[in-house]
């Protein structure tokens, strides 16, 4: 499906109610226990929309259709919960997935710095947890990290988080670039996929010029201009985002959106996906039979796809802020989406960035369609591990 997120892991399925992220918190006091079926595999802590989580134990996956990412569930866990928090005005919800020597939280003592954070952005239609088994892999690898897997506005548990329009790439961002402020992270990392991406480099456009810090930003099958998308027989995201809005609010079952999508002509895969973006209601009387409603704002999502359509971060690419270092990543069954104009643009930007103390690099990854997390994971595992290398190696040196 063109230009739309990535279909969900499911990384972290414990019921877990979200706690609004809010400025001026006290420090947080020991609550009650998440239940699930089977523990994770080894002691991690994950802040969960809002909420400290520290979990260990071991693990088992399931395959994940159509994506085939591993389910995990949470352990047992104790979760410190923010006082007071729902009284204030929520900003976005989050997890926070932190390696096993990462002792930090956004409620210690200011002057400990936080660790080596990346922020992982998901596409339209998705969630956070489309990163989340890819956000575990990376924990793992380096535990030194941190990962922010946001759920951005109109999407999942922020959905139910009002926000006021215009619903646009750059208000997304500037929503991303608030959370980390109110966490008090400095990120090192960005990685978006699609309309992720661009929401990425709007972050970069907004944030002080040059940033306080280096930063390396990860563009995952987008380019900073035109969307092409939708070619002759594919899914169109616009087209797709349409169909769903004129459906009911509430669904007697998940099997309903697949059949009616299916003969609406789009793919198995893409009708499948969007299904999980569907949560049980709660019954409205003992004989209420059981129905399904929407977990995102697809009025909302409307808006942000026109926007991803529409805005042009082509400046921010050809006069990169120094300390900044923006990476492309072209999946290689996604020819539709890059012109050979966009491809001798970014070749000609990575000459003036080297140039000028910025960076400019362009990636390929093979065997992979748009939904590059899905299609190759150890594709893009290889490939971003360079990154975490690169950064982790220059703060060993600080």
């Amino acid at each position: 499906m063109a230009a739309a997120g990535a279909p969900p892991p499911r990384a972290f399925s414990a019921e877990l109610r979200r706690a609004p992220l809010s400025a001026g918190l006290a420090p947080p006091r020991q609550g009650t226990r998440a239940r699930a079926s089977w523990p994770l595999p080894r002691q991690e802590t994950v802040c969960s929309r809002g909420r400290l989580i520290s979990t260990m134990s071991s693990s088992r996956s399931l395959a994940c259709s159509p994506c085939r990412c591993a389910q995990v569930a949470l352990a047992d866990a104790e979760i410190a919960y923010q006082p007071e928090a729902e009284k204030h005005a929520g900003v976005l919800a989050y997890e926070l997935v932190q390696g096993n020597l990462v002792q930090w939280n956004s409620f210690m003592d200011k002057s400990i710095p936080d660790p080596p954070t990346a922020v992982l952005l998901h596409g339209i239609l998705g969630s956070g947890k489309n990163w989340g088994s890819f956000a575990k892999r990376l924990a793992q690898e380096f535990p030194m990290w941190q990962f922010l897997l946001v759920d951005l506005r109109c999407h999942g548990d922020s959905a139910s988080i009002k926000k006021r329009g215009p619903h646009t790439v750059a208000s997304t961002a500037f929503d991303v670039l608030k959370l980390i402020g109110q966490l008090r992270l400095s990120p090192r990392v960005l990685v978006g996929h699609s309309f992720g991406g661009k929401v990425a480099l709007s972050m970069v456009d907004q944030a002080a010029k040059p940033l306080a810090r280096p930063v390396r930003v990860w563009v995952l099958d987008a380019t900073p201009g035109k969307v092409r998308s939708g070619l002759d027989g594919e899914d169109h995201p616009a087209e797709l985002i349409d169909f769903l809005r004129r459906m009911p609010v509430q669904v007697n079952s998940k099997q309903e959106v697949v059949d009616a999508l299916v003969k609406a002509k789009f793919s198995v895969d893409v009708a499948r996906w969007v299904a999980t973006n569907l949560r049980r209601s709660s019954p409205s009387g003992p004989r209420s039979s059981t129905s399904y409603s929407w977990i995102f704002n697809l009025n909302g999502i409307s808006e942000m796809y026109k926007s991803y359509e529409d805005t042009n971060l082509w400046r921010i690419v050809e006069n990169v802020p120094r300390g900044v270092h923006i990476n492309f990543l072209k999946a290689e069954r996604s020819l539709h989406r890059w012109a050979l104009e966009d491809l001798q643009r970014i070749h000609t930007a990575e000459e003036v960035a080297a140039d000028e103390a910025g960076g400019v690099e362009m990636h390929v990854l093979e065997d992979a369609g748009h939904w590059v997390h899905a299609d190759n994971p150890d594709g893009l595992f290889r490939i971003l591990s360079s990154t975490f290398r690169i950064e982790t190696s220059l703060r060993g040196r600080e």
